[in-house]
């Protein structure tokens, strides 16, 4: 009996230790078991939408928040290629560039920001790119964070020639855009955010919220181009604006959409200030039901062009308001621009043209003025002169700015008889900023007719007086003129002495009768 005490007493003993020993190795199990907790950590992009050209080096910069509640140490981070395929990357690879660490402590509450280098590769392509950032602390094993900033190219390295009327921006062109037709708003660049900080994303009630989708990422909606109709806007005409639209996200589908555009106020006073762009018809806003999930769609809207605007570019606004999955409100802005066009708009003088005929071989004097009445400049004027019966003639104006006065003065030569007046055509042309030239006319007459040669008249050596062919007879009438004045004179001067003849004889028959009569008295 004593025995098997001690055996019951020894069992019990057994259980009373294993009872102590086993909830020990259980909890000892059970927090092997339990991973331990990764601290909370966000990661942000310094300076919003940098943009990256082809071949261009820029630096990014990656913030590190510490949420954690505890100081972090030896903090590292780096870009996370584990998942991305060599053709995805749109970098240059580099690696020896793609990790840095912090140096010091994190502090509970701190930033810290790291810098990476990076070039954008030739060949990548028109694609948005998601490029994972992952942060690795001392003490635990893999990342305790990965977020991603995502990379949009707008166009491919190499850009294919414009096609007639096309308005492309594809390469960055600020729009000077010349011309109208498609054309993406933000260039041919690469634009770099991170997470959901752009766009801005905000709840129902207008506080920020995380608005991504279910996968992380946030639904953004870009202006890829735009087309206008007619291809030239010109000022004070009424214009069809397209704007085409792309959702660059691959899983999430936006809706209600509501987009609203902003000119800018062109004028100098309260009368006269305005949007340089006014609807027809209706308000500024457009309203779109959706695109879907790496969809495109495009939005209208017919628009004035206010009509003493300026031949050069204006920016329209486009802001965007739309909802993506879980009906989170997000919105976003972009602009484009659009070249506007001005008529050029001048008159011509009355023509002043001294003498109205000439000869063969004589000039005669054309002047006129050109009055710029428009808004753009006349660039390298020049006026030529041409029609029958006068030598071509071309002339240099130069430049004629708005609201100035251009003079026109040219020698016009004749160089063949006319039948009469002959139409003669002034050819203006002229240059705008681009180059292109343009040409009006206006027309006047004249008249030229045949020399008049004096070395044709002369006299031959008998005495003959010949008239040359087509003048007239000058030294003919000349010498029969001189001889009935000499006849005349003759005429004269004989009578005047016959006349005096005779009162001589008179006076001398007179003196010998009183002498007679004289004699006969003295006689007794």
């Amino acid at each position: 009996m004593t025995k098997s005490r001690r055996v019951m007493a020894v069992i019990v003993a057994a259980l009373l230790i294993a009872a102590m020993i086993l909830p020990g190795l259980a909890v000892k199990a059970e927090a092997a078991e339990k991973p331990a907790e990764k601290p909370k950590v966000e990661i942000s992009l310094v300076g919003d939408n940098q943009t990256f050209e082809a071949g261009e080096t820029k630096t990014l910069t990656v913030q590190i928040t510490n949420n954690s509640g505890q100081e972090l140490n030896n903090v590292e981070v780096a870009p996370d290629m584990s998942k991305k395929k060599a053709g995805d990357w749109p970098f240059e690879k580099d690696w020896k560039q793609y990790s840095e660490k912090i140096d010091g402590v994190v502090a509970n509450g701190d930033s810290k920001s790291v810098s990476f280098d990076f070039t954008r590769r030739e060949g990548a392509k028109r694609n948005s790119y998601t490029i994972p950032f992952s942060v690795y602390v001392q003490g635990i094993d893999g990342a305790i964070v990965t977020d991603s900033i995502f990379v949009y190219a707008k166009n491919e390295t190499v850009t294919p020639e414009p096609t007639p009327g096309d308005n492309s921006q594809n390469q960055g062109d600020a729009g000077n855009g010349g011309g109208s037709g498609s054309g993406s708003a933000d260039g041919g660049a690469m634009t770099a955010s991170v997470g959901n900080d752009e766009p801005a994303v905000y709840s129902g009630g207008g506080s920020g919220s995380g608005g991504s989708s279910s996968d992380g990422s946030v639904p953004r909606v870009i202006v890829t181009g735009f087309d206008t109709n007619p291809a030239e806007v010109h000022a004070g005409s009424d214009f069809t604006l397209t704007i085409h639209l792309k959702n660059t996200s691959k899983k999430t589908k936006v809706q209600n959409m509501l987009f609203e555009l902003e000119a800018p106020t062109e004028g100098t006073d309260e009368q006269t200030s305005a949007p340089a762009f006014l609807p027809t018809s209706g308000s500024n806003s457009i309203y779109l039901e959706g695109i879907k999930a790496d969809g495109t769609a495009d939005i209208s809207i017919t628009l004035n062009a206010k009509a003493n605007l300026l031949q050069k570019p204006y920016s329209i606004n486009l802001s965007m308001k739309y909802e993506g999955s879980q009906a989170t409100q997000i919105e976003s802005s972009s602009s484009i621009s659009i070249p506007v066009k001005q008529d050029a708009r001048f008159e011509f003088s009355e023509f002043e043209i001294s003498p109205q005929t000439i000869e063969v071989g004589g000039e005669a004097n054309v002047m006129c003025s050109l009055y710029n009445l428009g808004r753009i400049k006349l660039y390298n004027a020049k006026a030529r002169f041409e029609g029958n019966g006068i030598k071509k003639q071309e002339i240099f104006i130069g430049n004629v700015e708005a609201g100035a006065t251009g003079s026109i003065d040219a020698m016009l030569k004749g160089e063949k008889v006319t039948n009469g007046n002959s139409k003669i055509t002034m050819t203006l042309s002229y240059e705008d900023e681009s180059g292109n030239i343009s040409e009006t006319t206006k027309d006047f007459e004249l008249e030229v007719t045949e020399a008049v040669d004096d070395s044709d008249m002369y006299m031959n050596t008998d005495g003959d007086i010949e008239a040359g062919s087509g003048g007239f007879p000058v030294v003919p009438v000349v010498v029969v003129i001189v001889i009935i004045a000499g006849a005349v004179a003759a005429v004269v001067f004989v009578k005047k002495k016959k006349k005096k003849q005779m009162l001589n004889e008179e006076e001398e028959l007179l003196d010998e009768l009183d002498r007679s009569s004289e004699d006969e008295r003295e006689q007794p």
